[in-house]
Formats: C-alpha cells, structure tokens, sequence
C-alpha cells in the first residue's frame, strides 16, 4: 500500500475547462500549473486528472488515439513532466486517468488490426471472422474496414474494444481466451504505457472502468481480476508507491483484484445513492439521505457500505466523491446548504476522498446545455471553472463564443474570489473540515468507523471515528437521539448541543466532537 494514501484527499481536474492561459478557450496543463497553490490551500495533496492523451475527442479523451503523447490543445509531454515536478515540490501526487478497455478508431494499433493482412495487432482488438456475422447480444460496428470481420466497440462507435480474450468461449471461431498470447500482449501493451508515464513523474492512475476488460464474465470476474492482479504484481516490484484506483463500484472486488481503492458511485441499489441521489421512481420526490426533506434512510446505506467495508479493511480503501466528471453535481438537487453539509461528510468518512472541482464553491449544474465531445447528459457538469467576477470567471480571456463550455453566467454564479471572503461559504468550510481530517489519523484513510445511532426514516445520524463523534441533521427540522459522548466541538455547521446523554442538532447542521 503506498503509505500517502494513508491522507490523501484527492482534487479531480477536467482539464479542458480548469483554466485557460493560451486563450483559445479550451483549459491547458500551464492553466493547472499556475492553480497548484489553490489546490494545496484547500487541502487536497493529490490530483486525478481527465484523460489528457491525444485524442479526437469523440468522447472527451476517452477516446485514446496515442497514450504516449499528451494533446496539442494541453501542451507537450514536457508541460505534464513540468507539472508532475511542479506538484511534487508543493507536496501533492498526480493521477493520470488509464482507459484500458478500448482506444480511439484512429488509434496506430487499431489502423494496423483493421488491415486485412495479419499482423501483430490483428487480434488486439475484438474482430468477428466474417462480415457477416454480428451476433445481436454485442455492439458491433459493420462493414466499414476492409477487413473481413465486424469489430467490438465498448461504448460509442468510435471506441473499439481492446482484447483481453472472453471468460466463456460461445463463438470459438474468433472469441479467444484471457490466456491467449495476444490477450496477454494487450495486457503488456497497457502495462508498457503505465510505466512510460511512472518513469516520467506520475503517482498512478485511476482506471476507466475497470472492471470491462474481459468479456462474457459477470459477478465477481475472476479473469478481469487476474489481469489486475497481474498489473499490481508489476507495480508491487517496479513502483511501490504508484497508486491505482478503480471506477469499479464494488469495493470486495476491486481491492481482491489488486487496487488500492474502488469509488463509490452513483449506482442502482448502491449506499452512495441512498446518501446523495435517491428518488422517488414514480413521483421523483427526493429521497436521499442528505435532502433537507427529511425522507431519506440512513440504514439503507449502511447495509450497503458496512459490508464492503468491512470486506476490505485493512487491504484497501473506498472513495467518496463529491462529483465527478460523469454524474450530475449535487447542486442540481441540493441547495448550497445541504450540498455543504453533504461535501464535509464526504472528507469525514474512512478511504480516500475526492473533491471534483467547482464542488468546493458549489457550482451548479448547468441545464440544457448542448451535447460537447460526447458529454450528451453530462455535458451540464463539466462547465468551466469560476475564479472571479473577471470576463469568463477568470477561466479564459477568450470570447465567450470560443469557450469550450459556457460559464454560469446568472447573477448568483459562485466564484473562488467572492467566497474566499466569507468564513461560512462552502469553499472555507471545506478547507476547515479538511484541515481537521488531515490533523486527526483518526479521521483519515485507515481510521475506524462505528456507527452510534441510526435509525430507519429517523435523524440525525450519529458515529464515531476514533476520539471524534460526528452527528449530522440534513433535515429542516430539529431533531434528537440519545447520545453519551460529550466533549470540545472542533467542526461545527450549524449547532446542537448534549445534554443529560442526548443530542439536540438544530435543522441542517453537522458538528464534529472530540471526546472527552
């Protein structure tokens, strides 16, 4: 286990709408450089960053053309090397973002797999062995190479599925096993690209949906997590304090499988959804935990959440997130208040957190935004980001027509500058909370968690991390629960008070305790 990820707490940057210094619109790698000491004074001693390889950007970079050569409209290699080193000297890690399960059409490998003769790369990819045959429970692109075969796409058409072989054989005539040498040779090829970038300065990656690499395998995918395991090995031997988080979203898996920590995400029957997300499915009432409303249940997260975590104690850890790049912001949901009780809970619990940038002033999810690089309903949350009441928030000098996104441009926009102004805005109250998080072991990564009081349909939500006991009322109402612990409030939104072993949380606040 690299030993800082032990407190670590994590800024995800998308690149192209962070900061612009070039003035084409468009966020680049000087842009991040120049914004390291905003990262450092929230906290945050490590960075995941958005794919930032060269790309046709038909699905924002996830579409990977070459993963050796960082985009034009980013900078040059020597710009990424320029940041790891800058990073490094302000104490913050960089994570760059691995997508293995599938390149862009106009990647090098995929121009020679698409080519009729046989080569190396013929089967680095998924081909049928006719044009003719498409099975149906695939998505395949048809008819379009002149290569005598239908090739697999993971998701939009321009995205072939790199081939990592089939756990169950159902079309022996071109489905090949995981152990298959070239299934293999795609194994090596993406452990060749992590080690050019680990040599290069980087901390790791996080990983593109993990868990998609082996195909016709459900479950627990055991041959997917042999590949990782294989991958771990590697770095086990070669890097020892490179990190590697999964976009998995089942915990017991991912650790097993060899990662340091799996994200928590927004998922159907999943804990973080009960927390941030949960709707009514007929009348689309809010139901989450933190609504203010009041009709969420705590213990539907728990029975969630307990278990994966205690499957992986003391192997991995699991991430919260405020937001990320693919999900609404809790701000499309949330007002600021319940989103700042929701984001301080984030930094409160056990694993690795990630801020997504703009959360830590609350910005909003812009509506009806047209589709941009293959965003479609994401688009709204990957807006660029608010530095002051300049032209654009400071993002880019650029015409506002040149942006790559619009800003918020509504008179309640928030902004970096105007909420460092005030001591209770969401911005300061993260650094507060992560601040406490990063004094106190008990509140880091390997910190315990004891639950002390939950009940279904009930408030507030009470427990306790080592000497600290953190209790939290989202609703509008006040609420009370027995509680034995009193002490010094060392964190506090809102106020509640213990008195005679019971707790009285006055509507929408959190507090922190430190136990006596």
């Amino acid at each position: 286990m690299p030993q800082w990820l032990k407190d670590a707490v994590f800024y995800e940057i998308y690149p192209q709408t962070f900061c612009d210094t070039n003035g084409d619109g468009i966020g680049d790698i000087a842009g991040i450089i120049s914004k390291l000491d905003y990262v450092k004074s929230l906290g945050c001693n490590a960075i995941w960053l958005n794919p930032i390889f060269d790309s046709p950007f038909m699905d924002a970079g996830y579409d990977v053309r070459n993963y050796k050569l960082v985009a034009e409209r980013y900078g040059t290699n020597d710009d990424l090397i320029e940041l790891f080193n800058k990073a490094h000297e302000k104490g913050i890690k960089i994570l760059l973002d691995l997508v293995p399960g599938h390149t862009s059409d106009q990647c090098e490998w995929f121009i020679e797999s698409q080519k009729p003769e046989k080569n190396e790369f013929s089967n680095r990819y998924t081909w049928t062995d006719s044009v003719w045959e498409a099975p149906p429970q695939y998505k395949f692109v048809c008819g379009i190479t002149n290569r005598d075969g239908n090739y697999l796409v993971n998701f939009f058409s321009s995205q072939p599925a790199l081939n990592y072989g089939f756990a169950e054989i159902t079309h022996p005539n071109w489905q090949l096993p995981p152990s298959h040498p070239d299934c293999q040779a795609t194994v090596e090829a993406m452990k060749d690209v992590m080690r050019f970038w680990l040599d290069k300065g980087a901390d790791g990656f996080r990983v593109d949906m993990a868990d998609s690499l082996v195909k016709n395998e459900d479950g627990e995918k055991p041959e997917t997590c042999k590949v990782w395991r294989n991958i771990r090995k590697m770095l086990d031997e070669e890097y020892p304090e490179a990190a590697i988080i999964s976009e998995w979203s089942r915990p017991h898996t991912s650790i097993g499988a060899g990662f340091h920590s799996d994200f928590y995400l927004d998922h159907d029957n999943n804990g973080y959804r009960y927390l941030f997300r949960e709707k009514d499915k007929e009348t689309g009432e809010c139901k989450a935990v933190f609504s203010k409303n009041g009709k969420g249940d705590i213990t539907k997260f728990l029975d969630d959440y307990l278990d994966e975590l205690k499957a992986i104690k003391g192997k991995g850890y699991i991430s919260f997130i405020t937001c990320n790049h693919d999900t609404p912001r809790m701000t499309k949901m949330f007002s600021p208040l319940e989103a700042k009780l929701a984001y301080s809970f984030v930094f409160l619990m056990p694993g690795v957190p990630f801020l997504y940038y703009g959360d830590e002033i609350g910005m909003k999810f812009m509506e009806g935004l047209q589709s941009k690089e293959g965003g479609f309903s994401r688009t709204g949350t990957r807006t660029p980001m608010q530095w002051d009441d300049s032209a654009n928030h400071g993002f880019s000098t650029a015409s506002a027509d040149k942006l790559y996104l619009p800003v918020d441009t509504s008179a309640d926009a928030p902004t970096v500058s105007a909420q460092e102004k005030d001591e209770d805005s969401i911005l300061n109250t993260i650094r507060k909370v992560i601040k406490l998080r990063h004094e106190n072991e008990d509140l880091q990564s390997d910190g315990d968690f004891e639950v002390v009081y939950a009940e279904s349909g009930k408030y507030p939500f009470i427990f306790k991390r080592g000497k600290f006991v953190i209790a939290v009322n989202p609703t509008d109402k006040e609420q009370k629960a027995p509680c034995k612990f009193d002490g010094e409030q060392v964190f506090a939104i809102g106020k509640a008070c213990v008195e005679n072993e019971e707790i009285t949380m006055l509507p929408q606040s959190l507090v922190v305790i430190k136990v006596d």
